[in-house]
């Protein structure tokens, strides 16, 4: 069964499932959200934990070797399994479901992992442990949620912010959750007073924003043209790849005619992003052209010929690149 991450504490409380699996990019809150598993297990007379590392010299045969070993000192152990998405391929999901077809009750499974495609979530081996445990996915915080999400934290640490002064926390940490929490406890120490409000948080914060391509594509289809601009500004001046952000964005093109493995936050806004941005296949065209730019086939900026896209595509009226193409060419 699918668990949302935060009904993963209620659940755990009602009592445990054989395996689980806690899969998103947002380091923190897997963190988080697996050692919530960890403790319930303890408390459930899980005293052992075999901790499993999937890196280059790694055989599946492990965790089954693991799962049939019996310690001296515990009667029950963990398999805290860690692995990267990229390598959970025919051997791991072989392995996987010959543990899932008949799980002993005096393991638990714990399967970490980082954002899992949609042909992953489509898997044999997923189904069978969605069928057989719990299926934690963590997306990452959308702009909209990252204010509400501060105040959670920040009532936690027995802290109070005013309105502004979460809106100011919220542009200093996007996309960097560990740096929030962080600052969060940093306030927490400062002693000021409180509500805290935005010109004594601002003295107190830096600024830790870090954006991914994720962070993008969430802005393009909200429309602001703004934020558009910042944050592909500061893809490019961490050196994120050009082709990692195009190819990100074909695949949510391509993705809009069949929305289930959207991030729920972004689902949301395809009605409204289709009635600006037009045609899915008109924008993938003009991606391939600024594909060819960035591989010097075309004259010309990709990184400004992107820009000009989506903030089309937010409602700006600006040239598509095809009508210069011819133009361009070497």
């Amino acid at each position: 069964m699918q668990i949302k991450p935060e009904n993963l504490p209620s659940s755990l409380a009602r009592g445990l499932q054989p395996a689980y699996l806690i899969a998103g990019q947002e380091t923190l809150l897997v963190q988080e959200a697996c050692d919530a598993v960890l403790a319930a297990a303890a408390q459930h007379g899980f005293a052992e934990r075999s901790v499993l590392h999937v890196e280059p010299g790694f055989a599946w045969s492990q965790l089954l070797h693991e799962a049939a070993s019996r310690s001296l000192f515990a009667e029950r152990k963990v398999l805290d399994v860690r692995v990267p998405a990229n390598k959970l391929d025919r051997q791991a999901s072989e392995a996987l479901r010959e543990y899932l077809a008949s799980p002993s009750p005096d393991n638990l499974l714990l399967l970490r992992t980082g954002r899992l495609e949609a042909r992953q979530r489509s898997s044999v081996w997923f189904k069978a442990l969605d069928r057989v445990g719990a299926v934690v996915l963590i997306w990452p915080i959308s702009r909209r949620d990252l204010p509400g999400w501060l105040a959670r934290r920040a009532r936690t640490a027995k802290l109070e912010l005013d309105r502004e002064a979460l809106a100011h926390l919220a542009d200093l940490v996007e996309g960097n959750l560990l740096a929030a929490v962080q600052e969060i406890e940093k306030l927490a120490l400062a002693g000021l007073p409180q509500p805290i409000d935005a010109q004594r948080l601002a003295a107190a914060v830096g600024d830790a924003s870090h954006f991914g391509a994720f962070e993008l594509l969430d802005a393009v289809f909200a429309g602001d043209g703004i934020r558009v601009r910042r944050v592909l500004a500061a893809l490019r001046e961490e050196g994120v790849s050009l082709f990692a952000v195009l190819g990100a964005y074909c695949s949510q093109l391509r993705g809009i005619r069949d929305d289930r493995w959207m991030p729920p936050h972004r689902k949301r806004l395809i009605p409204r992003f289709k009635q600006r941005a037009g045609s899915p296949a008109e924008a993938l065209a003009e991606l391939s052209l600024i594909d060819q730019q960035g591989k010097g086939a075309l004259r010309g900026d990709p990184w400004l010929s992107l820009e000009r896209l989506l903030l089309r595509q937010c409602g700006l009226p600006l040239p598509p690149l095809d009508r210069e193409a011819r133009c361009l060419r070497p």
